[in-house]
């Protein structure tokens, strides 16, 4: 086992940058195209998806733990910001949410989640709008869930708690 990736065991929660937060559930050994490879089984339950990472590329494909208490608080603290809500077109804005959500880094979530939010009297938002805001809040969501080892919906209504007193 390549000596960078022992730090990920079975049963550990990870988040995959493309996915969210899931567990590794095992270690497999399988055959690929001729090549034996151990790779990590990763299950994530909210999209019943299993994904098979080997070991060797966890790293690169951007796998990582958990954000420690002390991240999420800074991450959390962006959703108290100012919205950065540019000026360009919604389709340049939308690429650029988009790929923050799949960077897998919870600060770059919360400023997506941030700068979508919308409170009560605020203008409509279109339907690719409150598509972009959910996804966000969906990966931000599972990852509070997961560090504060609180369920989704506490999690949820705490993040909306923050949002409205911003």
């Amino acid at each position: 086992m390549p000596k960078d990736n022992n730090d990920f065991l079975t049963g550990d929660f990870v988040v995959y940058p493309s996915h969210g937060v899931g567990k590794i559930t095992s270690l497999e050994n399988q055959q690929i195209a001729g090549y034996d490879l151990k790779v990590f089984v990763i299950s994530f339950e909210k999209d019943r998806m299993t994904l098979r990472l080997p070991i060797g590329k966890a790293r690169s494909a951007g796998l990582r733990k958990l954000s420690s208490p002390t991240e999420m608080k800074a991450a959390l603290a962006k959703l108290r910001g100012k919205t950065r809500a540019k000026r360009t077109m919604w389709s340049r804005r939308a690429q650029e949410y988009e790929a923050k959500i799949n960077s897998g880094d919870p600060a770059s979530i919360a400023e997506v989640v941030r700068d979508l939010y919308r409170n009560a009297g605020q203008a409509d938002q279109s339907y690719s709008e409150r598509q972009i805001f959910q996804a966000a809040m969906d990966r931000l969501v599972r990852e509070f869930a997961a560090v504060e080892k609180i369920d989704e919906a506490t999690a949820t209504k705490k993040l909306e708690e923050l949002l409205q007193a911003a």
